[in-house]
């Protein structure tokens, strides 16, 4: 029983933490985009 317990709090604390990293790749790509966007407008690259 004590390794069920061990195991899912092992899951659950991975698929947290694969959310986050998720979470943070989308906002880089964001920011990347915007900062492309603005180059293509002719302002700061």
């Amino acid at each position: 029983m004590r390794k069920i317990f061990v195991l899912i709090a092992t899951a659950a604390a991975l698929t947290t933490a694969a959310c986050n990293t998720v979470a943070g790749v989308g906002e880089d790509a964001q920011a990347a985009g915007q900062a492309v966007e603005q180059c293509a407008e002719g302002r700061t690259c």
